[in-house]
C-alpha cells in the first residue's frame, strides 16, 4: 500500500515518483537528485529500524555460515534484507506508524552486514578446527577469540572504507555502478511506494525448512541421489537434494552454474576413472594415500586423497590469476586510496558538512578507531594463538593493518563492477596467507602456533575486505536515495558488533553437530587455506597434484571460461554442483522465454531470485535450528527412516527435488497476464 501524498512528500522530497533517470548514467555525483534531497530532514537512524537490522542480520548470518560450510561461497543478502524490512514496516505503517524510506535503508545496512562477516569466518576459522584448535580440544579456541576475530575484522572493514566513500562512491557515480545497490535501492523505492514482494522470499523461508525439517530431522526421505556409471571405473554422479543449492543456482544463472558443474565432471567423471584405472594393479598405497591401495579404495576415498589436492590448487591458482587479472584495478584502487586519505588529512575534519547526504564519520575516529584494533590484536596474546613474543604479535597485527587497507580499497573498488557475490575474497585470503606464511618461515616460526597465527591473520583481512564490499554497496544505495552516510557507517558497525559472536556461535554448533571436513559439511574454503599454511610452512602436501589443478586453472582461463568457479566445481563434489546447475537452466529458461519483453523478464528474474535467497535462508536457519537440537540433546536426530517407502526409497528423493524445482520454475514464471 502506497503512503498518502502527504507522508510522500515529508519521507522522500518531491522529486518525483521512483529514482531519477540519472541514477544510472554516468554523471556528476555532485549533480545527481537524490530519492530525498539533502535538504529534507526525516526519520532515519531509528531504533525500530536498527533492531529490525540486527535480527535479520543474526538470521540471515546464520545462514550464510551454513551455506558456506557446506558448498564454499555465499550469497549477498541486502536485498531479501531490505524486503523484508519492508514487509515488517509495512504493518508499522497499517499499525499508523510513518516509517522513512531511510529507516528502511538504514535496517538493510545493518542487516546485511553479517552475512559478510559469516564470509571471512567461514572461509578462514574452521582451519583451525580442523587442526583440532577448539573449545573442549587440547587447542586454544574459544567462543570469544573467534568472536573477536570477527568483530576485529569487521570494524576494520568499515572504518578503512570510510575515506573512500565520496571517490568511489559519489565521485565514480555511474562510471563503477555497484548493481546490488544499485538494485537495493529500486527494491526500497518500489516497496515504499506499494509494490512489495516480499512474500517470495517467506515462501523461499518456508519451503526451505520444512524441507531440510524433513531430511535432516524427521529423516523420513534422503537428501541424495547417486548412481554408478557403467564402463567408467568407480565413476558416479550424485544429486543432492538441496533447495539451499536450487537457489544457489538460480541466483548465480546459467554460465557461472554450467561452469561449475563442468569442474566437477570433470573430477568425477574423468580424474576419478583415470586414477582407478592406471591405479588399479599398484600393490602400494600412493602418495598421499598411506593405508589403502587404490583398488581398495571407494569413489569417495579417491576423491578425498587426491582429487581435493587438485582442486585446491585449481582453486589457488584461481584465486590469484583473478588477483592478477584484476591489477590495474588492483593497483589504481590502492593509488586513489591513498591520495585520498592524504587528502582528507590535509583538509583535516574542522569544516562542517555541507549537506547531510556528505557527512561521514570523521577522519580522527577512523585513525583511532583502526589503532585501537591493531594494539588490541597486538597486545591480546590469543588472538593470534598463544604467541608469547611481542614483536611476533606486533608483526602480525601490522601486517594485518598493511593486508586490511589494501584489499578493502581493492573490495571496494571491484564490487562496483561486478557485485558482492563475484568479490574474489577467498584469492585475497590465499594472497594474504601466501606473504605472511612466507614471512613466517623466514623468521623461523612453523610450529602449531604459526599456522595458527597465519590463518588468523587471514581471517582479519578476509573479514575486513568482505565487510568492505557489503559496505560499499549500502553506501551506493544511501547514496541513490539521499541516506546519511554517518548514519550507515554506525549501521555497519553495530552490524558487525550484533553479528559476529551469533556467526561464531553457528559455526561452533555446526562443528559439534557435523564436524568439518564431512560429507554433511566439506567446508571447502577452510580446507583450501589449511592446505595453503600448511604447504608453506611445513612443505608436506603433494605439491604434484597442486600444481596439476593450478594447470587445470591455467588451461580453462585460456579457453576464455572463469577458472575459479570452474575449479570449485573440481574441489566440491558432484552432487554438491548438480542442483546449483538445474537452479542455472530454470533461470535460464525463464529469461529464454522473456527475451522479447525487458519487463517481463525484470520480474521473473527478480521473483525467482528472491525466492532463491529464501530458499537459501530456510534450509540454513533450519540446519542450524537441527544443530541446536544436537548440541542440548548430545546427539543428532535420529529421524524415522525411509522405510515406509520401500522400493521407492532410493528415487522418492528425485520426486521431491523435482517438486521444489516446479515451485521454482512456476514462482519465478508467475501468471501469463501478470508476465506480458
Amino acid at each position: 500500500m502506497a503512503p498518502p501524498s502527504d507522508e510522500r512528500a515529508v519521507s522522500r522530497g518531491s522529486s518525483g515518483p521512483g529514482l531519477s533517470p540519472l541514477a544510472y548514467q554516468e554523471v556528476d555525483g555532485e549533480n545527481y537528485p537524490p530519492y530525498v534531497p539533502p535538504g529534507d530532514r526525516v526519520l532515519e537512524f531509528t531504533l525500530r529500524a536498527v533492531g529490525l537490522g540486527i535480527l535479520f542480520g543474526i538470521i540471515f548470518g546464520a545462514a550464510n555460515a551454513y551455506l558456506g560450510l557446506l558448498v564454499g561461497l555465499t550469497i549477498s543478502t541486502s536485498i531479501p534484507v531490505a524486503v523484508l524490512t519492508l514487509l515488517s514496516l509495512q504493518l508499522v505503517r497499517a499499525a499508523g506508524g510513518k516509517p522513512s524510506i531511510l529507516e528502511y535503508n538504514v535496517s538493510q545496512t545493518v542487516g546485511s552486514a553479517s552475512s559478510s562477516v559469516a564470509s571471512g569466518i567461514i572461509f578462514t576459522l574452521p582451519a583451525l578446527f580442523l587442526w583440532g584448535y577448539y573449545p573442549g580440544s587440547s587447542g586454544t579456541l574459544t567462543w570469544l577469540k573467534m568472536t573477536a576475530i570477527g568483530i576485529a575484522g569487521g570494524i576494520l572493514g568499515v572504518l578503512f572504507m570510510v575515506p573512500l566513500r565520496r571517490f568511489l562512491i559519489k565521485g565514480q557515480h555511474g562510471r563503477l555502478p555497484y548493481p546490488e545497490g544499485t538494485a537495493c535501492a529500486q527494491v526500497l523505492v518500489a516497496g515504499h511506494e506499494g509494490s512489495s514482494h516480499a512474500r517470495f522470499v517467506l515462501w523461499g523461508l518456508g519451503i526451505g525448512a520444512l524441507y531440510k525439517g524433513l531430511t535432516g530431522f524427521a529423516r523420513i526421505f534422503a537428501d541424495h541421489f547417486e548412481v554408478a556409471i557403467p564402463v567408467l571405473a568407480k565413476a558416479r554422479l550424485g544429486l543432492k537434494i538441496s533447495p539451499a543449492l536450487l537457489g544457489v543456482g538460480y541466483i548465480l544463472g546459467y554460465r557461472v552454474a554450467a561452469i561449475m558443474v563442468g569442474g566437477g565432471l570433470v573430477s568425477w567423471l574423468v580424474l576419478i576413472p583415470l586414477i582407478a584405472h592406471f591405479g588399479e594393479g599398484l600393490p602400494q598405497p600412493l602418495f598421499p594415500e598411506t593405508q589403502l591401495t587404490i583398488a581398495e579404495m571407494s569413489a569417495s576415498q579417491i576423491w578425498n586423497r587426491y582429487i581435493r589436492y587438485i582442486g585446491a590448487g585449481a582453486v589457488a591458482f584461481g584465486g590469484i590469476i583473478t588477483l592478477v587479472r584484476s591489477a590495474p584495478t588492483i593497483v589504481a584502487s590502492f593509488g586513489v586510496g591513498l591520495r585520498e586519505v592524504r587528502s582528507r588529512m590535509s583538509k583535516g575534519d574542522t569544516a562542517p558538512a555541507t549537506a547531510r547526504t556528505d557527512s561521514d564519520l570523521s577522519l580522527r575516529t577512523v585513525l583511532v578507531g583502526a589503532a585501537l584494533v591493531v594494539l588490541f590484536i597486538a597486545a591480546v596474546p590469543h588472538i593470534l594463538g598463544t604467541v608469547d613474543s611481542f614483536v611476533l604479535r606486533l608483526l602480525g597485527a601490522l601486517l594485518i593493518a598493511i593486508f586490511a587497507f589494501f584489499f578493502v580499497t581493492v573490495s571496494s573498488r571491484i564490487v562496483g563492477l561486478v557485485g558482492v557475490t563475484s568479490n574474489p575474497t577467498s584469492g585475497m585470503i590465499i594472497a594474504t596467507l601466501l606473504v605472511t606464511s612466507g614471512l613466517f618461515l623466514l623468521a623461523g616460526w612453523t610450529d602449531a602456533m604459526g599456522q595458527v597465527a597465519a590463518i588468523s591473520v587471514g581471517a582479519v583481512v578476509g573479514i575486513a575486505a568482505s565487510i568492505a564490499g557489503d559496505t560499499s554497496q549500502d553506501l551506493k544505495t544511501g547514496f541513490l536515495l539521499g541516506a546519511t552516510p554517518r548514519y550507515q557507517q554506525l549501521g555497519e558497525l553495530i552490524g558487525v558488533l550484533t553479528s559476529a559472536g551469533f556467526v561464531c556461535g553457528t559455526v561452533l554448533l555446526l562443528h559439534h553437530t557435523y564436524g568439518f571436513g564431512t560429507p554433511e559439511l566439506p567446508a571447502p574454503q577452510a580446507t583450501l587455506m589449511k592446505l595453503v599454511v600448511e604447504g608453506v610452512l611445513s612443505q608436506n602436501i603433494p605439491w604434484g597434484l597442486v600444481i596439476a589443478g593450478g594447470c587445470f586453472a591455467i588451461v580453462v582461463e585460456l579457453f576464455g571460461i572463469p577458472s575459479l568457479p570452474f575449479a570449485v566445481g573440481i574441489y566440491l563434489p558432484v552432487s554438491t554442483m548438480t542442483p546449483i546447475f538445474v537452479g542455472g537452466i530454470i533461470r535460464h529458461a525463464m529469461e529464454k522465454r522473456s527475451a522479447d519483453d525487458e519487463m517481463a523478464l525484470s520480474r521473473r528474474r527478480e521473483r525467482g531470485v528472491l525466492l532463491g535467497s529464501g530458499l537459501v535462508g530456510g534450509e540454513g536457519l533450519m540446519g542450524v535450528a537441527i544443530a541446536f537440537y544436537a548440541f542440548i540433546a548430545g546427539r543428532k536426530p535420529g529421524g524415522f527412516g525411509d522405510a515406509w517407502l520401500g522400493p521407492l526409497g532410493s528415487f522418492f528423493p528425485l520426486l521431491a527435488f523435482a517438486a521444489v524445482a516446479a515451485v521454482l520454475w512456476f514462482t519465478a514464471r508467475g501468471r501469463n497476464a501478470e508476465a506480458r
